[in-house]
């Protein structure tokens, strides 16, 4: 549970994880493909104003917290939520 905690003690991870809940309307210039595949990080990181390293830091974090999925296509690497992992976080929180 630390690393889930760590992961969301950052406002820009949880700005990140807001805007994958809606990829289609947060990212609308990544086509119709984001429900499927995900967003690239490019995207994320020109939403997030941060560098790329920073960015691919934040998603390094959220992907070893078990709460984004990455998918690899060529030379990118597209993120989504994991909903169930975050379901069983989010309900793990309430029997605290």
């Amino acid at each position: 549970m630390l690393a889930e905690c760590k992961a969301l003690s950052n406002e820009t991870r949880l700005a990140i994880l807001e805007w994958l809940k809606d990829p289609e309307g947060q990212f609308p210039e990544a086509g119709g493909e984001t429900a499927e595949i995900g967003v690239c990080a490019g995207l994320i990181q020109r939403r997030a104003g941060c560098s790329a390293s920073t960015v691919s830091a934040h998603l390094a974090v959220l992907q070893r917290a078990g709460f984004l999925l990455a998918t690899r296509r060529g030379q990118w690497i597209y993120f989504r939520r994991d909903e169930e992992r975050i379901r069983a976080f989010a309900e793990r929180l309430r029997e605290l």
